[in-house]
């Protein structure tokens, strides 16, 4: 049998006596697209959080490739190929598209650069800058601060980001909360090619964009996992339908 990707196996974490993530086990194989669902406060976004290294887990471990990495800050997660963005937008807006990505470069790649403006100049965080840019087809706007860039150009530069390092796995944490229909149907599209590329693990609200992406659906209720598998099986489990999907 191969060996997952990504193996979590009894993780658990807790904010005084609110237990978010509770005996968690699940795998993800390499190449899949795992989308976690739920209602809000199911402990999605801490579970994203544990699995980039951000929050340390109470119990439980964190395999990736078959290397334990539970203990791992969230440093030595990206360089060994795990990337995360975020539900707000993190980039700096005083930098440029390009900037940024070549700082996210520098930043995963533990690169020995103690000043940024001299390193604005290397091509070894430029190139990949501007590939990252090309991929999510922001090339035109590489000049552009981020602060001037659409919700949507925002989003997609955040993406941008995670390609430059090039992960085995990123970890996509609703990337089209507040975009329009538009700037949705384009994140999908932009998504939908990426997926082709690396696996990824999404959280998202939008059950259109779950449909058309997802390989497998996992959802959360009170930080256990109460069913998972194929997006239109998973729809029709009435556990789902009663706990998150408000059908009966």
């Amino acid at each position: 049998m191969t060996e997952p990707l990504l193996a979590v196996r009894g993780l658990r974490k807790a904010f005084g006596a609110l237990i978010v993530t509770d005996k968690l086990d699940f795998d993800l194989a390499a190449g899949e697209t795992l989308a976690i669902i739920g209602p809000n406060g199911a402990g999605k976004t801490t579970l994203i959080a544990q699995l980039a290294g951000d929050v340390r887990p109470d119990a439980g471990t964190i395999a990736l490739n078959g290397r334990p990495i539970v203990h791992e800050p969230a440093d030595v997660r990206a360089r060994l190929g795990i990337a995360r963005s975020f539900q707000i937008t993190t980039v700096v807006p005083t930098f440029s598209a390009e900037d940024n990505v070549a700082l996210a470069v520098q930043s995963r790649t533990a690169m020995q650069m103690h000043f940024w403006q001299p390193a604005r100049a290397d091509e070894r965080l430029r190139e990949p800058a501007r590939a990252a840019l090309e991929r999510v087809g922001l090339s035109a706007r590489a000049g552009v601060r981020a602060s001037d860039l659409s919700h949507g150009e925002a989003r997609a530069l955040e993406i941008a980001m995670a390609l430059a390092c090039r992960p085995m796995v990123m970890l996509l944490d609703e990337p089209m909360a507040g975009m329009g229909h538009d700037e949705s149907r384009a994140m999908i599209d932009l998504l939908r090619t990426i997926k082709t590329e690396t696996t990824m693990v999404l959280i998202e609200h939008d059950m259109d964009a779950v449909a058309q992406l997802a390989d497998r659906v996992m959802v959360l209720v009170a930080g256990r996992a109460v069913a998972s598998g194929a997006y239109d099986d998973v729809r029709r489990d009435p556990v789902v339908r009663d706990a998150y999907l408000g059908e009966n």
